[in-house]
């Protein structure tokens, strides 16, 4: 249990105490100006509302039998009814000795490990990932994170799209080639996908046999199969490329694409038919839902079977949903998938829990997430307007993190700044991208993100590396044995801030907002920084040196502990 959560419980408590009521619950916020102490409990308004009575008369009741000495120094009364509590140094130096004792920053949770579906990445197989899969990757890999670093049990899965239409007209130009013009053609799988777009819209003939071959395909046809997987082979293998290159944790083990749900899917069709949800329209099977419609009132459809049979994305869906639930057993199954698909992802959700396709326990969450812009606020690409391979992006960082290195530190040998403009490079893509609300489109700037002024990953790899340089300028500072003694308002905000990582870690946990995360990091650099500058480390004497060296470990240590949870490398040397 985390410090606001035992100073949330102690004041519910206390209030239900004296106002005989069993289920209010003090809202405690941390209040960061030091007039209103360090966390502030607003609850008691709510409550004398409740009762109609002078929320101040009810604060003053609480805080008149509240016993908070084991915490707090002092505990005030303030405005119309807030509660002000001001921690006691001591009790934080107690807390911060007892994290110096073990090797977690959170504390075990005493509630029941939850399933936790993660459902994210998913391009699609037909062509190279580009730009518009990083958000989705990266968001969804850094929540991945966060719930195993709580101890859930996390299912990740990536819902490959290697099945439909697109695929025949691949499959098709395969046919044409021979062994060796296939190998050469399939190196860029960009412009493979390009040469086969442009005969299924140019040639009619093309256009036809690509239609047959999907048919053919999904029938289970010997050759168009063997083709198929051919491709699917090289796809996934750029694809696990990339992963490795970005630290994504998705292996070839988590891959649930949409074929492999395509036997289930007359099943669902089923299900629905019995459940009493189908309507026939215009040949197309439908789920029509009162809650969804359109600007003439009349109810959406959500399509499942189409008039020649063949099966849409809800369908798959659907049956990944009842899979989900059946075979894992999930308690939350979360979709980190663009706004886009905001409306298909509510409908789908919607018809799964009318047709039992999901248990009542299980929570459905789709984690949308906005476009990322050029300079010119339309979404990126590239100058003359294609399509940015993530790739070429990855590459981009890279190089642009290596002239900022060797400018920086021009005295380092090559291998060294290649090695760091690799972190470097490759975490200032991804903070960047993280360190933004999820729900916002944002503009995609080098500079920015390459900054080492502000909230982006260079600032906090240099903070993290210069406090490590503390620990290297004195043979003596390499002890590993700390005890903490806070006495300076500066030790004090340093010690406050790192005891709320736990906070913050459920937090996201809860919300899926690893922006959260990354404010929270780059706020406990600029505190360290207010702490190094007000209190000498390794000039002080003995006890205080050892406290405040531990101070710095623990700083660290929390750095080093949310830049790993976002996917993010460290440095001991920049």
């Amino acid at each position: 249990m985390n410090l606001k959560q035992q100073l949330d419980t102690l004041i519910s408590e206390q209030i239900n105490s004296v106002s005989g009521l069993t289920d209010s619950q003090a809202l405690i916020n941390y209040a960061r100006e030091e007039k209103f102490g360090d966390y502030q409990a607003n609850g008691i308004m709510a409550v004398a509302k409740q009762l109609k009575k002078n929320p101040r008369e009810l604060g003053e009741e609480v805080l008149a039998s509240l016993d908070l000495s084991h915490i707090a120094s002092q505990v005030e009364l303030a405005g119309p009814g807030f509660i002000n509590i001001f921690i006691s140094p001591d009790f934080l130096s107690g807390q911060l000795n007892k994290l110096l004792s073990t090797d977690e920053l959170v504390e075990a949770r005493d509630q029941e490990q939850q399933v936790v579906v993660v459902d994210y990445s998913s391009p699609n197989l037909a062509k190279e990932m580009h730009v518009g899969h990083l958000r989705g990757t990266i968001i969804g890999d850094a929540l991945a994170r966060i719930f195993e670093y709580l101890d859930q049990r996390v299912i990740r899965q990536n819902h490959f799209g290697d099945w439909g239409t697109q695929f025949g007209m691949l499959i098709t130009l395969m046919q044409e080639l021979d062994a060796t013009s296939l190998e050469n053609e399939l190196s860029d799988l960009e412009m493979f996908y390009r040469q086969a777009k442009e005969r299924f819209d140019a040639d009619p003939e093309f256009a036809k046999t690509s239609r047959d071959n999907v048919v053919k395909l999904q029938a289970g046809d010997a050759d168009c199969l063997s083709l198929w997987q051919s491709f699917i082979e090289i796809s996934v293998n750029h694809c696990q490329t990339l992963y490795e290159k970005l630290g994504i944790t998705l292996s070839i083990d988590d891959i649930k694409p949409e074929s492999f749900y395509n036997d289930k899917l007359p099943e669902i069709i089923s299900a629905l038919d019995a459940s009493k949800l189908l309507t026939e329209s215009d040949g197309a099977r439908c789920v029509f839902l009162d809650e969804f419609r359109n600007k003439d009132g009349e109810s959406l459809p959500v399509i499942v079977q189409k008039s020649d049979g063949g099966y849409l994305y809800s369908t798959t869906d659907l049956a990944a949903i009842q899979y989900r639930n059946n075979e894992y057993h999930a308690n939350r199954v979360l979709y980190v998938v663009d706004a886009r698909q905001s409306l298909h992802f509510q409908q789908v959700f919607r018809v799964a829990a009318l047709a039992g396709f999901k248990q009542e326990n299980c929570s459905l969450e789709h984690l949308s997430y906005g476009t990322m812009m050029g300079s010119d606020g339309k979404p990126f690409k590239t100058r003359s307007g294609g399509t940015v391979k993530l790739m070429d992006l990855i590459d981009e960082g890279i190089s642009r993190a290596y002239d900022l290195v060797s400018e920086k530190n021009h005295g380092l040998d090559e291998s060294q700044r290649r090695d760091i403009a690799e972190v470097v490079g490759i975490a200032a893509i991804k903070y960047f991208e993280l360190s933004k609300n999820r729900n916002s489109d944002y503009i995609f700037d080098w500079n920015t993100m390459l900054s080492f002024e502000g909230n982006t990953a260079p600032y906090l790899l240099y903070a993290y590396a210069r406090i490590r340089s503390i620990f290297r300028k004195d043979e003596a500072a390499g002890i590993d044995t700390f005890t903490i003694s806070i006495t300076e308002k500066e030790e004090q905000a340093l010690a406050l801030k790192i005891l709320q990582f736990s906070e913050i870690i459920e937090q996201v946990a809860e919300d899926c907002y690893p922006n959260q995360l990354c404010l929270y990091l780059y706020e406990l650099a600029g505190i360290y920084m207010r702490f190094y500058e007000a209190c000498p480390v390794l000039k002080a004497d003995a006890p205080t040196r050892n406290s405040r060296l531990g101070l710095c470990h623990l700083t660290a240590k929390t750095i080093k502990q949310g830049l790993s949870l976002l996917g993010i490398d460290t440095l001991e040397k920049m």
